[in-house]
């Protein structure tokens, strides 16, 4: 324990992005300066979590979306790909680290989300294992370097939620969407094709592998975009289309569907759009491997 409080550490810094503050402030700095404007501000996005080299550019098209000026704290909604829950998790320490600069988590909106009852707490194993909440700290910090020691993080790891679960923490976490100020990361991939993942997929008609990977996930991406849940949930029973953010995502939809069903979304435009899609290779044989990445944002006007 530091005077500063408990620290997580950058456990996959020098792994799957470089440890290299410089360096990795010139990669972000170049893939954002690549991504256009074209949904701004965000009040949320939907952005992948694997290596920077696999999908560090796809994640540019959704950060670049985001207005600083308008953002005082982050949540970062992230799949529990190590550990077994039927909840969603908050971290145990104060501070996340990353080599640009440390993020301060707010513990103020974590006694809230605790005095629901319905969060748990995560060890410091489990915080420092999973890598789909850390994958972004590094984009969020650059996005918001303008604000550095301005605003702050509320990482929550999200297990795997029932339907009826994504509808109790999107209604939890409906008001903190609706409110100025607050910016929503969902982290996720979106299809993991090939034996090594147990998913082989393939519907011939659309052409090669690959090809059919890029419709099923379109299919699902559309049904984000029409920001349907009872819709989402049944592409994912029929598919079973490995998006490993399923339920981040589910979360988020649920909290627009509370946000519409309160009345606190009256007069509210909302638009959900995916920016970019890419594949980590080309599938064209049952052997072949590959994983999507996709990138959205939300505007609520």
């Amino acid at each position: 324990m530091s005077k500063n409080g408990k620290i997580r550490k950058a456990s996959h810094a020098g792994s799957w992005y470089t440890d290299s503050g410089s360096e990795l402030n010139a990669q972000l700095e170049n893939w954002l300066s690549k991504a256009p404007e074209s949904l701004k501000p965000a009040k949320a996005i939907i952005a992948p979590h694997a290596g920077y080299f696999f999908c560090g550019a796809c994640g540019a098209f959704a950060y670049r979306q985001v207005d600083p000026n308008t953002v005082k704290r982050v949540f970062i909604l992230g799949p529990s790909h190590h550990v077994r829950m039927s909840n969603c998790a908050l971290s145990g320490t104060d501070i996340y680290e990353t080599p640009l600069y440390n993020l301060t988590i707010d513990k103020s909106v974590y006694e809230e989300l605790y005095a629901t009852s319905a969060f748990e707490t995560m060890s410091l194993n489990t915080d420092e294992a999973e890598h789909s909440i850390e994958m972004h700290l590094p984009y969020i910090a650059k996005v918001m370097e303008s604000r550095r020691g301005q605003f702050t993080i509320v990482p929550i790891l999200v297990g795997s939620l029932s339907p009826d679960k994504e509808m109790k923490y999107g209604q939890i976490l409906s008001h903190y969407l609706r409110e100025p100020g607050n910016l929503f990361v969902i982290s996720s991939d979106f299809c993991h094709w090939g034996k090594r993942f147990s998913y082989t997929y393939y519907e011939k008609s659309h052409g090669k592998i690959w090809q059919s990977i890029e419709a099923l996930d379109k299919m699902g991406m559309d049904i984000i975009e029409k920001m349907d849940s009872p819709s989402f949930t049944k592409y994912l029973q029929t598919f079973q289309n490995t998006i490993c953010g399923r339920h981040p995502i589910g979360v988020l939809l649920n909290a627009m569907e509370s946000i519409r069903n309160t009345g606190s979304g009256n007069g509210l435009k909302m638009e959900l759009k995916f920016l970019k899609y890419a594949q980590s290779s080309q599938c064209e044989t049952a052997n072949d491997s590959s994983v999507s990445y996709a990138s959205a944002a939300l505007v609520l006007q």
